[in-house]
């Protein structure tokens, strides 16, 4: 029975309700004749369940309508429910499609877990067992909602224990790092404006795939894996691989890009390095948010917003974005010679840690052991500076004799050998532990030995490296660390050429916390003022002079003697510091303030005294970034001619006025 209306035909009744005690009640005459009596309801009902598993051909009325549509779309690409449903609809669409069709009624199917409270008992709004979810949800996002259960075991159809901390950690681990990277990007592309450069726009994308940096090359490479491994996992409906990857190349974006590159984003470099930086950040940033955005719908649309404002031919809104497709090559090359470079900064940093070794303190020299060529031409050329850097480290050497700094040991796996072997066990593990060193490498390279008559492979027995310092070296003057793969050796000498670099970096590190304890944006420009208050003060400044050149470039300036500080200029903060690697010294942090060369005033205005005071009253009211920028249109020379009662002059930066004391400072020592 189709329809009340056929209903109502064959019975002669009227239907107003279709529920069992409306229309128990009516017969149906049988078609056959009166003396087969009439047809009644029959009192079985169909599970409930019989009707959603008949959902791929009851919604659109198959086979009485759209047979052509539903024979070009069925089976369905993808169901998803809950695990709870394995008994109920994923098992009636299963029976019915096979006995109706003899396939399935889906290609894919994703399956979630059940969300249980943290105490692992189902969610009860008796019991209160669980965080409100507005509460959750104002307090996080609703995208750090969605990305924390997206992140785990529900996607697989394991439980997940709600814990609302969860919720934070993504907030804390993803979204801040990530925004981090982003805002990192808008201050840089700001300071160009406020340099008085033009306003940032990115390079065209092919000229960006073309850049010798080694880091530009590998961004960009990682970029199109992303994009290929996103695409292909969510072809797949993989939903539970899919989000660690990309955590993970977020992970990389901030801590790898971004943290080896501040030097070529902050523009000291020089100006068209930085575009080629902030460019190739700028889209391997769009191209997360392209990637993400399913994902994180809200994030990803406000950093779009900003995003595409540097970019004419954009969408109004990410959602209506393209999904990204792979442009470029993919270099595998470079992709892992960075995998394995991190890899030995965390090893470099573990033997310094386990030897009180602070990042601060620099060491001579490392060694890197490893067997591929290629690895080691990489480490040893265009990823060199980044791995001494990062580590504080003067020289890196390579090495591909993985056995000049380490001894081979060989012992069986008990585990997986002890129901293999029986009671041979001992013999074999007897001859394992007694292979020599030629025996093992050889072991390594066929992947199969016979020992007391058993065939071993190399899941059986486990081949273990242990360091070897030469011998002309102490034991505790060099140490080593492995992961299977790359062996790291540190040489812990101390060295007092050393000391110098220690102490520069102790007080670049003291500066930047003083920066961020005085809530100075990166873009806010300052000049750096140091004085000692130790009795040999010569000595002081000679080992800061011979680290001007680090200590330039880790601040953006020099390091100005506090004698230089005019009584004009504006600090932002001051502090002492004590016992600093043996040191006491004053720092102060103060905004660029105009020098002036009194003499060459006066002589300006012809000998008038008063007049040359008035111009330098005038040019201390002008705006400092405004009056740099006049400076610059005017190749060096303004012209002031707006205090009454003298004449106009032509005012020249570096003869009448220096724009900062580091100006002065440098224009001083020039001279000398």
């Amino acid at each position: 029975m189709d329809s009340i209306e056929k209903l109502e035909k064959l019975s002669g009744a009227t239907v107003t309700d279709l529920h069992r005690h409306k229309i128990d009640h009516i017969t149906i005459p049988s078609s056959r004749g009166p003396e087969f009596g009439v047809l009644r309801r029959v009192e079985d009902v169909f599970d409930c369940w019989f009707e959603s598993g008949s959902m791929p051909y009851a919604y659109i009325h198959y086979p009485f309508e759209n047979v052509e549509l539903f024979e070009n779309n069925f089976p369905g690409h993808f169901v998803a429910e809950g695990l709870d449903q394995t008994r109920g609809w994923f098992y009636t669409l299963m029976v019915l499609s096979t006995a109706l069709f003899d396939k399935p009624a889906f290609r894919n199917l994703i399956c979630n877990g059940l969300v249980l409270a943290e105490d692992g008992k189902k969610m009860s709004k008796r019991l209160k067992n669980y965080p409100p979810p507005s509460e959750v949800i104002n307090d996080y996002g609703a995208d750090a909602l969605r990305l924390y259960i997206i992140n785990s075991p529900v996607v697989r159809a394991e439980p997940l224990r709600f814990k609302k901390e969860g919720v934070y950690s993504v907030v804390k681990d993803v979204f801040l790092p990530w925004y981090n990277a982003y805002r990192f990007l808008v201050q840089n592309a700001k300071r160009l404006e406020i340099e008085g450069l033009p306003p940032f726009t990115p390079i065209d994308q092919s000229i960006l795939q073309k850049s010798s940096n080694v880091l530009d090359q590998w961004i960009n490479s990682a970029t199109q894996s992303l994009v290929h491994f996103v695409r292909q996992e969510m072809d797949a409906y993989r939903l539970y691989t899919v989000v660690p990857y990309l955590l993970k190349f977020l992970d990389n974006l901030t801590n790898i890009y971004v943290r080896f590159n501040r030097k070529r984003l902050k523009g000291r470099t020089g100006e068209d390095d930085c575009k080629i930086a902030l460019s190739t950040l700028y889209y391997v940033l769009l191209t997360a948010c392209k990637s993400m955005a399913p994902f994180t719908p809200f994030f990803t649309e406000v950093l779009y917003q900003n995003l595409r404002k540097a970019s004419k031919a954009s969408e109004e809104s990410i959602h209506y974005c393209s999904f990204p497709t792979v442009e470029g090559e993919v270099g595998h090359r470079i992709e892992e010679s960075v995998n394995r470079m991190m890899t030995i900064i965390d090893l470099a940093r573990n033997i310094r840690e386990r030897h009180n070794k602070p990042l601060k303190a620099p060491l001579k020299e490392m060694v890197i052991v490893h067997p591929d060529a290629d690895f080691l031409e990489d480490i040893a050329g265009k990823l060199k500076e980044y791995v001494l850097e990062e580590l504080n480290i003067k020289s890196l050497v390579t090495c591909n004799d993985t056995l000049k700094y380490a001894t081979l040991r060989a012992e069986p796996d008990f585990s997986a050998l002890g129901k293999k072997l029986g009671k041979s066990m001992g013999a074999v593990a007897k001859e394992v532990k007694a292979m020599s060193t030629e025996e093992i490498l050889a072991f390594e390279k066929v992947g199969e030995i016979t020992i007391a008559m058993h065939a071993l492979k190399v899941s059986d027995v486990k081949i273990t490296r242990e360091f070897k310092p030469p011998g002309n070296v102490k034991v505790e003057d060099m140490d080593a660390k492995g992961d299977g793969d790359v062996l790291v050796v540190l040489d812990l000498r101390v060295d007092e050429s050393l000391y110098e670099a220690g102490v520069a970096r102790e007080i670049v590190n003291r500066i930047q916390k003083m920066r961020k304890k005085a809530a100075l944006e990166p873009t806010d420009l300052v000049e750096v003022f140091f004085k000692s208050l130790d009795g040999e003060e010569t000595k002081t400044r000679e080992m800061l002079e011979a680290q001007e050149l680090y200590i330039r470039e880790a601040l953006g300036s020099l390091l100005l003697p506090s004698d230089f500080l005019p009584p004009h200029a504006v600090v932002f903060a001051e502090e002492s510091f004590h016992g600093i690697a043996n040191l006491s010294f004053t720092i102060t942090l103060a905004r660029p303030a105009l020098v002036f060369n009194s003499d060459a005033l006066v002589k300006l205005y012809g000998g008038n005294a008063k007049s040359a005071r008035g111009l330098q009253a005038y040019l201390l009211t002008r705006d400092h970034h405004n009056l740099k920028a006049e400076f610059q249109l005017g190749e060096g020379t303004i012209n002031v001619g707006c205090i009454e009662d003298v004449a106009p002059v032509d005012v020249v930066s570096g003869e009448h006025v220096f724009l900062t004391v580091g100006d002065y400072f440098t224009s001083t020592r020039v001279a000398q």
